[in-house]
């Protein structure tokens, strides 16, 4: 079986499960070789989804991007009544210029949108992957889009962007949001602190050294009256809470979503654990094999299913960092030339591993 990530920047999941299954027939024709291209809630998982589930329909509907301007972006309707959200399609740093990128000023109100959507489908669940944002913002800006109001101490709203959440001193919640929300990530921070979604992931986004005081500033302002004006907290300290710059501190506080590992979620809904029965060898990757690796993404979650399968894991990177490849009974990167040949060189790479099988 080939179960890998996107390489970002260069392939898919599909891509790169399409040439690891290429690679490997190669050097062994007569096995028989299953792909299931994975994702960890990112940018890429309806596309990986959508390949994998018979049955699902994609919706389409315009929502804001992350500087609020009008674009198109999908959800999927899988077959079992479930829904998947991308928060990426709506609030992703992809659709941003390096230039455009500011989390002071960027929101996530499309991603409000993209669930008001959702809610009036009717679906009884929907899974939001948290992943590849360009916002740091709390969540603020789905909260607004789907009604709850959040207000400064003169009684107006919150305007969108991570800077205004400074100004929130008081939250009057809306009606739920009708479907179950389990909310997917790939990373386990919580939403302040010193492995919050500041301190960690706000420099990537576009915030300057003097932009991170404002920006935790702003997140401790709306935990701080979230938490005193909505049942049911505290949520700051929640693994995956500073998810997607806190959005998942939002889903948890303001939807009731479940918070749980992105590649877990994906798995479930691509039938992963289905998929390894039988399976001898097993072929995983990303672009990167580092010290995140162990830290709940796609690479170590597949290693970690196909070993309880019983199967040997071999894995295919772009890059290979420390001893990120001591998780993997064979590893093998893309070399200096990876970005510029990455389907080719998977492919070739694959293969590699392949006749390692066939050499005993």
């Amino acid at each position: 079986m080939v179960a890998p990530d996107k390489f970002a920047g260069t392939l898919t999941g599909a891509q790169a499960a399409a040439a690891m299954r290429d690679g490997w027939l190669r050097a062994r024709p007569g096995d028989e070789v299953v792909a299931v291209p994975m994702a960890d809630g990112g940018e890429g998982t309806i596309e990986v989804v959508a390949v994998a589930v018979a049955g699902s329909r994609r919706q389409t509907v315009e929502v804001a991007d992350a500087r609020g301007r009008a674009v198109e972006a999908q959800w999927l309707r899988l077959p079992d009544g479930r829904a998947l959200v991308e928060s990426a399609q709506a609030c992703g740093l992809s659709r941003l210029s390096p230039t455009e990128r500011d989390p002071k000023r960027t929101t996530t109100y499309g991603v409000g949108q993209l669930l008001a959507d959702v809610a009036r489908h009717g679906v009884g669940e929907v899974v939001v992957g948290l992943g590849g944002s360009a916002t740091v913002d709390g969540g603020a800006g789905m909260a607004i889009a789907l009604g709850h109001r959040l207000l400064r101490a003169d009684g107006n709203g919150v305007k969108v962007g991570g800077e205004h959440v400074a100004t929130l001193r008081r939250v009057l919640p809306a009606a739920p949001l009708g479907p179950r929300v389990v909310a997917a990530a790939d990373v386990a921070n919580p939403l302040l602190g010193a492995e919050g979604a500041v301190a960690t992931f706000a420099a990537q986004k576009g915030a300057t050294e003097r932009d991170l005081p404002i920006l935790e500033a702003a997140l401790s302002a709306m935990a701080d009256a979230i938490e005193r004006d909505v049942p049911g907290g505290p949520w700051r300290d929640l693994p995956r809470a500073g998810a997607a710059g806190g959005l998942g501190f939002a889903l948890a506080a303001l939807l009731g979503a479940r918070l749980v590992p992105g590649a877990a979620a994906i798995a479930d809904l691509v039938g992963l654990d289905v998929a390894l029965d039988g399976a001898g060898v097993v072929v995983t990757g990303e672009g990167s094999l580092d010290a995140q690796t162990g830290r709940g993404k796609v690479p170590a979650y597949v290693a970690e299913r196909a070993r309880s399968a019983g199967a040997l894991v071999y894995a295919c990177a772009g890059r290979v960092v420390g001893d990120a490849g001591d998780a993997f009974d064979a590893v093998t990167d893309l070399g200096p030339d990876g970005l510029v040949r990455a389907a080719e060189l998977v492919s070739e790479r694959t293969e590699r591993l392949a006749r390692q099988v066939g050499d005993g």
